[in-house]
């Protein structure tokens, strides 16, 4: 333990990458939890949907919204979204869950939510891509 400033400053370099790759696993697992974004599993997210009744926006381009959504979901493309923004001002009180195809742009989106006064907001974990391999159902216009 006495040679540990020593090892240090000769593998300065090294050190360094070790304290940032630490630095990107912490920001991995605990990000969302500090940002104030609360994610949600597709198991989690039924139960919302069938207990709570909460609405579920698909905020993929409505090419991919058409390929098959979560059962009635409102698709708000990323593109139209500061112009229907509006659309979402009756929903304010009620839960809200945002997914996309990953999960990352949901993710980002959301945050521009929360200071609009939205309360319950929650982001698919993994996206469309978790919500099929989990085997749940799909429809399509």
């Amino acid at each position: 333990m006495e040679r540990l400033p020593e090892f240090i400053a000769n593998h300065l370099f090294l050190f360094s990458l070790l304290v940032a790759l630490l630095m990107l696993l912490a920001w991995n697992l605990f990000g969302d939890s500090m940002s104030g974004v609360k994610t949600m599993s597709p198991a989690e997210v039924t139960r919302l949907i069938n207990h709570d009744n909460a609405l579920v926006v698909d905020i993929r381009p409505a090419d991919e919204f058409k390929d098959g959504h979560i059962i009635n979901a409102m698709n708000l493309p990323v593109a139209d979204l500061e112009s229907r923004r509006k659309e979402l001002d009756k929903y304010k009180d009620k839960p809200v869950v945002l997914y996309c195809q990953g999960g990352a742009e949901s993710g980002r989106v959301i945050r521009g939510f929360k200071h609009e006064g939205f309360g319950n907001l929650y982001v698919l974990k993994g996206g469309m891509q978790a919500w099929k391999s989990a085997g749940l159902p799909l429809t399509r216009d």
